[in-house]
C-alpha cells in the first residue's frame, strides 16, 4: 500500500536532507550539531541511505581498508571506580574473575593470536583507576617492548588514569596510541561515575598528548543517554581533535547497576554509527564490545556504514566471535585489512 502524500514527502525531505549534508562534508565542509540531531533520529525507512552517505564520506577521507585491533585484559578485577556499566568495579557484586597483572610470557602469547587474526595493534588494558606500582609499570614497559620487537605489532595501552612521566615512557617504549574514553557525552558522565570526574579525563588525554602519544578515545552506546547526548559525544570528540574512536554498545552484566538497560535496536546503534562518521569524517572510527549482541547479523552494515576499524577476539569481561568469521566478513564485503602501521 502506498504511502499517504504527507509522508512521501517527509521521507522525500529526510532523505534529500541527508544527501546535501553528505555532499557538503565531501566537498570539505561540516556538520551542524542541529543537523546531526536531525540525522540521528533519521527514520528506519531511510536508514539505509543514511549509511551509504556514511560510508561515501568514509572512502573519501579514507579508504576501503579495515583497520583490525585486539586486547588483552591484563589485570582483571578489584576495581575502586564505580562506573555503573562496568564488571570489574569493586562496588558491584558480578562474580567477574579477578586476576593480578598476568606473566609476561601469557600477554606475548595473546599479542601473537591476534597477529594471527589479523590484527596490527595490540593494546595492553588494565583494571583499576591507575597503574601507581612502579615495579608493575616497568614490567608493563618490558612486555610492550618485547611485542612491538618480537611480534611485530603496533603497541597501544589502557592503564586508568595517566601522568604525564608515564606518558613519556611509554613513548619511549614506542606507544604509539593510549586508549582513555571519555564513555559518554560530558553532560552524562556525573551519571556514569562519580569516583572520579571528567576533568580526571581530560588530565590524561593531555598528558599523553603532551607526550606526543596519540589518543584512542569513544565511548559506551545505551547508558541511558539520549540521542542528542550521543551527538555531543562526538562532538566533544572533534573539539579534542581525537583521530581514533572506538564505539561500544553496551552488554549488560548481571550485578550493575545497568543489569536492566533494554538492549538498543540494531538500526539505531548504526544510524549512531553513521552519524559519528558525519561529525568526524576523517578519523578512525571501530566497532568494538558488544557489537556481537547486538548487531547480531546486521555487524557487516557497521563496516558498509562508515566505519572502516574492528576489534577482534573478545574484550574486557566479554568473548567476541570468532576472528575467522570477522575476517571471512571483511573478505565478504570486498574490504582489505589494513597493514600500515603509524
Amino acid at each position: 500500500m502506498a504511502l499517504p502524500q504527507e509522508q512521501r514527502e517527509t521521507h522525500v525531505g529526510s532523505y534529500e536532507k541527508i544527501l546535501t549534508i553528505a555532499n557538503r562534508i565531501l566537498q570539505g565542509g561540516s556538520i551542524t550539531k542541529e543537523e546531526a540531531i536531525e540525522l540521528i533520529h533519521t527514520s528506519d525507512e531511510d536508514t539505509m541511505i543514511l549509511l551509504a552517505m556514511a560510508d561515501k564520506i568514509k572512502q573519501h577521507y579514507n579508504d576501503n581498508t579495515v583497520d583490525v585491533c585486539a586486547i588483552v585484559n591484563a589485570r582483571s578485577g578489584k576495581c575502586p571506580e564505580n562506573c555503573k556499566f562496568c564488571a570489574q568495579s569493586a562496588h558491584h557484586n558480578t562474580g567477574v574473575q579477578e586476576y593480578p597483572f598476568m606473566e609476561d610470557e601469557e600477554i606475548l602469547n595473546a599479542a601473537r593470536k591476534a597477529k594471527e587474526a589479523g590484527a596490527i595493534r595490540f593494546s595492553i588494558v588494565t583494571s583499576g583507576r591507575n597503574t601507581t606500582n612502579p615495579n608493575e609499570f616497568e614490567q608493563i614497559l618490558r612486555v610492550l617492548k618485547r611485542i612491538h620487537d618480537e611480534v611485530g605489532l603496533e603497541i597501544c595501552c589502557s592503564l586508568g588514569l595517566l601522568t604525564y612521566d608515564q606518558a613519556i615512557k611509554l613513548k619511549e617504549v614506542g606507544v604509539t596510541r593510549y586508549h582513555s574514553n571519555i564513555e559518554t557525552a560530558p553532560s552524562h558522565f556525573p551519571d556514569i561515575c562519580s569516583t572520579h570526574s571528567y576533568e580526571d579525563k581530560m588530565s590524561t588525554i593531555g598528558n599523553a598528548k603532551k607526550a606526543g602519544i596519540r589518543v584512542c578515545s569513544g565511548g559506551i552506546l545505551g547508558l541511558n543517554e539520549t540521542l542528542e547526548q550521543r551527538v555531543e559525544m562526538a562532538f566533544e570528540l572533534k573539539r579534542l581533535n581525537i583521530d581514533s574512536v572506538p564505539l561500544n554498545i553496551l552488554n549488560p552484566i548481571k550485578g550493575t547497576p545497568f543489569e536492566d538497560n533494554k538492549a538498543l535496536k540494531p538500526l539505531e546503534i548504526l544510524r549512531t554509527f553513521a552519524v559519528f562518521r558525519f561529525i568526524l569524517p576523517n578519523a578512525l572510527i571501530r566497532t568494538a564490545g558488544g557489537r556481537e549482541v547486538n548487531l547480531r547479523d546486521l555487524q557487516a552494515y557497521a563496516l558498509t556504514g562508515g566505519l572502516n576499524g574492528i576489534m577482534v577476539g573478545g574484550y574486557l569481561t566479554t568473548g567476541g566471535r570468532s576472528p575467522l568469521d570477522d575476517l571471512q566478513m571483511i573478505d565478504d564485503l570486498s574490504l582489505t585489512l589494513n597493514t600500515v602501521q603509524l
